[in-house]
């Protein structure tokens, strides 16, 4: 019924503008960002290094479909992160706010 969903941005201003829509549109209940992520991939097949911020996405499985896209919308990379961690448990107070906050 609910669902994590991470994504990496390039910067502290990114993260703050990509939560503020993602929660102000009720696409997610709550993001949460954590900053000094350091990520380490291979990008057009040349090793990268980037500082990054990572995002934690609350939301439910119902708003997935409008809020994957909306992601790749806001975002600046040409290809973002964006993987789904379905919730098979939490406690039952957070799982009704998160729902009533996307209501």
């Amino acid at each position: 019924m609910f669902s994590l969903v991470l994504t990496t941005v390039k910067n502290r201003s990114e993260a703050k503008r990509l939560s503020e829509k993602l929660v102000s549109e009720k696409l997610a209940a709550c993001v949460s960002a954590l900053p000094g992520v350091s990520s380490t991939y291979r990008w057009r097949g040349k090793l990268e290094r980037a500082g990054e911020v990572l995002l934690l996405i609350k939301t439910s499985n119902k708003k997935l479909d409008r809020l994957i896209p909306r992601i790749k919308e806001l975002h600046s990379y040409e290809v973002p992160e964006i993987l789904v961690i379905p919730i098979k448990r939490g406690a039952p107070e957070y799982l009704k706010w998160i729902d009533e906050s996307l209501s």
